[in-house]
């Protein structure tokens, strides 16, 4: 069921080009302003002009999908649309903060509208129960952002497709215990970044540096790049047993290689590893481990840890909080145009608290 306001269902009348005409000529208000201050100090009023004319579709409100949310909708983007067929499980009282006691077996966007809301007011939150797999191509290009989570491999691709088809920034995450990860599709992204200038110091011998004169103050310019991404399909697909990634191999985060697993899991069995399936799933991602990883890919099966399986369960709430903050920065960046983006993974082992972007594809 589908719980949109009359104007979002309007805009489907409009190409992507006036979309773009829209977003340029859009007004902050004085009480926008206000709100706003901090952030239009930071990143500049042009790119707060973005953020507010900005339609955003959230994918799965789990745990990682509830922190994404509450970063999009403070940051002070125009609308955005929850869509989840899952029910509230115990599972999500860990990490779904948007979520109360009492919506245990009620649809998970539509528990989380309400709290969403009250994040920020001048922000239209809708929502919508169905399932995304059954969602058409025509459905999506009412948004500019997708942020995707909780789908499967398959539905993963058909999502960045459309997206690449219809020039819509794509993202995708998950986290599975105390694992993470983003992905970013954003086609040929142009962006402005802050470049500090090159201070030039006069040829003065035996000066001590505080006395030598300085030609030009040590200011900053902005500077228009443009970055390329594939798509998430490739970056999935890579022969690993072809000679340049051979030499990539060992410098790739092995998180890639257990979500490869994982995504393997989840199309035997139509769902991610369950705390309620704990010895069950553990000998499965065990065997895709020792048996399909060499197999499928070419590759040895001890590019990841003997153990990593008990630690692949639940959304944890400190991981979601990390992959959630940076997808949700990185959904700013690329809608703001300011910043260079993430291209086009970003990692997170919970095990030793680091962090890895690498460019897969």
């Amino acid at each position: 069921m589908v719980h949109l306001s009359n104007s979002v269902i309007l805009k489907k009348r409009f190409c992507s080009k006036r979309k773009m005409i829209a977003r340029e000529s859009i007004e902050i208000t004085e009480d926008e302003a206000a709100l706003y201050d901090r952030q239009i100090r930071l990143w500049g009023l042009e790119a707060q002009k973005r953020l507010r004319a900005s339609r955003v579709l959230v994918i799965g409100l789990g745990g990682l999908g509830a922190e994404v949310v509450k970063n999009i909708v403070l940051s002070g983007i125009k609308s955005i649309l929850l869509l989840d067929h899952i029910l509230v499980s115990d599972d999500d009282f860990c990490s779904q903060f948007l979520i109360e006691r009492k919506d245990l077996r009620k649809n998970r966007a539509e528990s989380s509208v309400r709290k969403t809301r009250l994040l920020n007011p001048m922000v239209q939150v809708s929502y919508d129960t169905e399932n995304s797999e059954k969602k058409t191509e025509d459905f999506f290009t009412l948004f500019d952002v997708v942020c995707a989570s909780c789908c499967s491999e398959k539905e993963l691709i058909r999502l960045d497709n459309i997206c690449a088809k219809n020039s819509i920034m794509f993202f995708s995450g998950s986290v599975f215990g105390y694992y993470g990860y983003m992905f970013a599709d954003l086609n040929q992204h142009e962006y402005a970044e802050e470049m500090p200038n090159q201070k030039k110091i006069c040829n003065t011998e035996g000066e001590p540096a505080n006395k030598i004169p300085r030609l030009n103050d040590e200011q900053s310019r902005t500077v228009k790049k443009q970055a390329s991404f594939v798509q998430l399909q490739r970056a999935l697909n890579v022969d690993w047993n072809a000679e340049e990634n051979l030499m990539k191999l060992k410098k790739t985060p092995f998180i890639y290689f257990i979500l490869k697993v994982l995504f393997e899991f989840h199309l035997h069995n139509g769902r991610y590893p369950d705390t309620k399936h704990l010895e069950e799933d553990g000998k499965q991602l065990e065997c895709l481990r020792s048996k399909w990883l060499p197999q499928a890919l070419g590759i040895e099966s001890e590019v990841i840890p003997e153990d990593f399986w008990k630690y692949c369960f639940a959304e944890l709430s400190p991981v979601c909080a990390v992959v959630g903050g940076i997808l949700g920065q990185e959904i700013i960046k690329a809608v703001s145009q300011k910043d260079a983006p993430h291209n086009n993974f970003f990692f997170f082992s919970g095990l030793d608290s680091t962090g890895l972007v690498d460019r897969i594809g």
